[in-house]
């Protein structure tokens, strides 16, 4: 029976609790949660949810930078009106290659951040091993599938691939998730997706049918190669992009235009520099 402890309260449902109890008997709350970022209560719960607000709680997923030595590098943040970030991006050499994969978690399903994270990790991976963008996507979308319980609990994401080689380039995507040449603007990926907007190809247990768009191209001039999630590009019609500037500073100055302009979805962004010409 639950007496009265002035003073002690649950966080979520405000009922009265005694020193040393582990759970409210009203509604059941662990008390002695984390306290929650947005709201201050003690009410995380162990998926990292507020049990007051509802809110997801920040992680170091939040804002994410990588720089590698050759001068590539890769912003991803949260934007201005998610709860949590549900792109990832990996960046890595290999060899004289430099490989980045980025996902976009597809928000209408489930674990959508566990979906990108696991698919970007097992990419670049197989990527920076040697093996085909073919072979890599298959890989991800295996690893992707393995979380789902069922069709109807799939966790799912886009994909976007590169392998920047001298002289060459190799593209992969499904979805829309995008690559650019900049500082032109020219676009390198189409997406896959209906015209309302509809994405039409994703990682998932619950993908059909879906293959791998692969493009190879060589520069014809010095530049840089950009690759990014939809929370940058929906930013970009009439866009003019920074033409000076190390990669992450063009990724840090690419990422605030996404935010000044509402920053309505997570934004992931890496620039990649293609240095020479060649004929």
């Amino acid at each position: 029976m639950q007496h009265d402890a002035p003073g002690a309260a649950c966080p979520v449902c405000q009922a009265s609790v005694l020193e040393g109890d582990v759970y409210c008997e009203a509604c059941g709350h662990a008390l002695g949660s984390p306290v929650c970022a947005f709201c201050d209560a003690a009410a995380v719960d162990s998926e990292g949810y507020c049990e007051r607000c509802g809110l997801r709680q920040p992680t170091g997923r939040d804002h994410a930078e990588i720089v590698l030595d050759g001068g590539a590098a890769g912003v991803t943040d949260r934007g201005l009106r998610r709860s949590r970030n549900e792109d990832a991006m990996a960046l890595v050499t290999a060899g004289d290659a430099t490989v980045t994969v980025v996902c976009d978690g597809v928000g209408s399903s489930p674990r959508a951040d566990e979906a990108s994270a696991v698919a970007v990790e097992t990419a670049a991976a197989a990527l920076a091993g040697g093996l085909s963008p073919e072979e890599a996507f298959d890989l991800a979308g295996r690893a992707v599938s393995k979380l789902a319980t069922s069709v109807h609990d799939a966790p799912a994401c886009t994909y976007v691939s590169a392998v920047v080689e001298p002289g060459r380039v190799t593209l992969g995507w499904a979805g829309d998730s995008r690559a650019y040449w900049i500082p032109d603007g020219t676009p390198l990926t189409t997406d896959d997706a209906v015209p309302t907007g509809e994405i039409t190809a994703w990682l998932g247990a619950d993908a059909v049918g879906v293959t791998l768009n692969v493009r190879t191209l060589t520069p014809r001039w010095p530049g840089h190669l950009l690759v990014c999630s939809d929370g940058l590009w929906r930013y970009l019609d009439g866009y003019a992009f920074p033409r000076a500037g190390t990669p992450l500073d063009l990724a840090r100055e690419m990422l605030r235009h996404a935010l000044d302009s509402g920053g309505q979805d997570n934004v992931t962004i890496v620039v990649i520099p293609l240095g020479e010409a060649h004929e």
